[in-house]
This record gives C-alpha cells, sequence and structure tokens, in this order.
C-alpha cells in the first residue's frame, strides 16, 4: 500500500507541477518577476494546488498544508538560485516520500489505495 501511495503522490506531483503549472505561474511565482499579480499570489496558488493534490491523495488535509508549506519553500530556494531543477524535483519527491511513510506508519490508509 506504502508503494501505490507513494506512486500517486509522484504522480500527483508531476500533474500540479508541469500540466497545472502554466508558463505565467511558473516564471511569476519568483520575487522580482510578477508582472500581473503579487509572486506571492502566484507561488501560494501553486503550492496550494500541490498541498491540495496531496490531501485529496492522502485523505490527511494536514499533509496537504504540510505540503504547501514545503512547496512554497522549496520554490522559494528555487527562485533565489540556491540550487536548479534536479535538486528542485528531488527535494519535492522527497517530501512526497515523507508522506507516504508518514501515512503508512499512522495507518491510516485511504480506502480506496490498496
Amino acid at each position: 500500500m506504502t508503494v501505490n501511495l507513494l506512486i500517486l503522490l509522484v504522480l500527483g506531483h508531476f500533474v500540479g507541477d508541469y500540466p497545472l503549472q502554466t508558463d505565467r505561474i511558473a516564471t511569476e511565482k519568483c520575487p522580482g518577476c510578477d508582472k500581473v499579480l503579487s509572486w506571492r499570489w502566484w507561488l501560494t496558488a501553486h503550492a496550494s494546488t500541490h498541498g491540495f493534490l496531496v490531501a485529496c491523495i492522502t485523505g490527511m488535509p494536514l499533509l496537504g498544508l504540510a505540503e504547501t508549506v514545503a512547496h512554497i519553500a522549496i520554490d522559494l530556494g528555487k527562485c533565489k538560485g540556491q540550487y536548479r531543477l534536479g535538486i528542485d524535483q528531488a527535494l519535492h519527491l522527497f517530501c512526497k516520500l515523507i508522506w507516504a511513510l508518514l501515512v503508512a506508519s499512522s495507518g491510516r490508509f485511504p480506502s480506496w489505495i490498496h
């Protein structure tokens, strides 16, 4: 079950980071690159999309909130040039592993994950 949950979280991550993230969001979520809305709105909306996906997949809204906060921190680091795309994606995927292990340790798998 943990592997199935991890696979769903990883797939959800790629849906949130690629099809659901427009070029405008990808650019304007970084401080100083915003033109239409404040970068804070873009980054919060993008990270909250990821948080929503995690909450829906795991059935645990608090993990969704944790994902939102972690996603903001990781993306800000990338925006500030602290690391590039590969490290950014590795950090995001590491979070998904943590969420899957937390769900497994709680024994509270969503009923639809087998």
